[in-house]
């Protein structure tokens, strides 16, 4: 696994009163190995909103970056079950996906490698 994915940490737009204890951050931008523009990235973004809302669910916006590199990709925090998590990952050619289970930050592959990595607990990731 690449150890990008371990040393992410997230910002949020607003502030949250409170988490939910389980949820995924899932985001639809440039799939690893691969260079989009800026606008293919936004256009996933939209879609990935779309199919989420689709499934009933609100999502709320936030990005995880690398403090050493300063990648950042905007995603979605979103109340599902980790299979579906998974299938949506896949759906959007995602490398990995993070889960939190009981608020704890999990890495994992969106492919037969599926295996929930511990991270760090979530609001120690979590940057006003």
């Amino acid at each position: 696994m690449h150890p990008a994915y371990f040393e992410t940490r997230f910002r949020i737009d607003h502030a949250l009163d409170s988490w939910p204890v389980n949820f995924a951050i899932i985001t639809a931008y440039t799939t690893t190995g691969e260079c989009w523009t800026e606008s293919e990235n936004s256009l996933a973004d939209a879609e990935l909103e779309q199919v989420l809302r689709g499934r009933g669910v609100e999502p709320s916006r936030i990005a995880g970056y690398s403090p050493s590199t300063g990648h950042e990709e905007r995603g979605w925090a979103c109340s599902l079950s980790v299979h579906d998590a998974f299938e949506i990952g896949m759906q959007f050619r995602q490398d990995a996906i993070y889960v939190v289970v009981n608020s704890m930050l999990y890495v994992t592959y969106c492919d037969q490698r599926r295996k929930l990595v511990p991270v760090a607990p979530f609001v120690d990731r979590l940057d006003p």
